[in-house]
């Protein structure tokens, strides 16, 4: 499973950079893990030059058993007996006409618990629509309520992939209430705008990293098995300029325990709440995955036996809740396919 670690940490930090270039003034919020498992899903069912695009995008190996991977990653996922709530969902929902291939079918199963529940599209679009994001909205305890937008499921869909993972957890050193108050919080060299922030005074994991000018601090939640990473630029030095050189190697170098020291340090958060909703084809497509969204050069065909099959549309939703009790935070992506797509080169706006 570390080779997969690995490929996802890879794939995260690309896919931050891509939002935050589209997004420069606005913050970004998703989850990398229910991208690359709906992605991967849909990859059981590729073929060709579509595959190896759809690989490369994930940053995967392909010598590399990746579904084996994923089902390690979600059997750690939804491990029991934890301090905190993490569980992770994945879904198939198809056109009841449409035969898809059970090798497709079993390996969906098999790698990602992922059952095929049969809809009518072609007879009720709106009504399976709604019948999946209420799957959705129970899997992620209502944090995640439409992630599909009205007209995204029509006739020609025939298969939706969803996944949906969702995560509560307390901090190891909670903050008091009654020493948060409003403070400004600079956004940018130039701006600041007021918050909630929350205070405590304890002992964490610090570091500076002289490299990009910036301090790295550690949060565990309850159990330390889990933790949120805080990276703070250096007065004057814009967050533009630290995610330029961000890495998955070095960030993963920077948390190594011989850099981490145990510090009693003053900490400042803010107490924030984050929706955010992504249509992440234009994403994909400049990760490299072309193929799957043009009719023609779309190779499903380990999916279903049916011709011209092509992805229509990749939603993805996420919610975050951070205060002084902890985290709550939850995702959904959806990636739709249907029978016929548009002959478009270039992406769509």
């Amino acid at each position: 499973m570390e080779t997969l670690s690995n490929a996802s940490g890879t794939f995260a930090i690309r896919l931050l950079k891509i939002l935050c270039q589209d997004n420069p003034t606005r913050n970004v919020f998703c989850s990398p893990v229910s991208i690359s498992s709906a992605l991967a899903m849909v990859l059981l069912g590729a073929k060709g030059n579509t595959a190896t695009q759809m690989a490369q995008a994930l940053s995967l190996n392909t010598e590399e058993d990746i579904h084996r991977g994923f089902q390690s990653l979600l059997a750690e996922v939804n491990k029991p007996g934890t301090q905190y709530l993490l569980r992770t969902a994945n879904r198939l929902f198809g056109e009841k006409t449409c035969q898809f291939l059970s090798t497709f079918k079993e390996s969906c199963l098999q790698f990602y618990h992922a059952e095929l529940e049969e809809l009518s599209f072609i007879k009720a679009a709106e009504e399976s629509r709604e019948h999946i994001n209420t799957w959705v909205s129970k899997k992620t305890e209502g944090k995640i309520e439409e992630l599909l937008p009205g007209s995204s499921i029509d006739a020609e869909t025939r298969l939706v992939l969803v996944n949906a993972v969702y995560f509560k957890g307390k901090w190891d050193e909670q903050f008091d209430e009654t020493y948060t108050r409003e403070m400004p919080f600079k956004i940018k060299q130039e701006e600041q705008r007021p918050v909630q922030m929350m205070y405590q005074e304890a002992t964490f994991k610090l570091a500076h990293v002289g490299e990009v000018r910036a301090q790295l601090l550690e949060l565990p939640y309850a159990g330390e098995e889990l933790s949120l990473l805080v990276l703070l630029p250096d007065d004057g030095v814009e967050l533009s300029t630290v995610e330029k050189n961000l890495t998955f190697e070095k960030l993963t170098a920077w948390t190594k325990p011989d850099c981490m020291k145990s510090t009693e340090v003053e900490v400042l958060l803010p107490k924030f709440k984050l929706q955010e909703d992504y249509d992440m084809e234009s994403v994909l497509r400049r990760l490299g995955m072309v193929d799957a969204f043009q009719q023609g050069k779309a190779d499903l065909s380990a999916m279903s036996a049916e011709g011209d099959l092509c992805l229509s549309k990749f939603v993805h939703k996420s919610f975050v809740e951070v205060n002084e009790e902890g985290t709550e935070a939850a995702a959904a992506s959806g990636c739709i396919v249907i029978a016929e797509c548009c002959m478009e080169s270039g992406p769509r706006w």
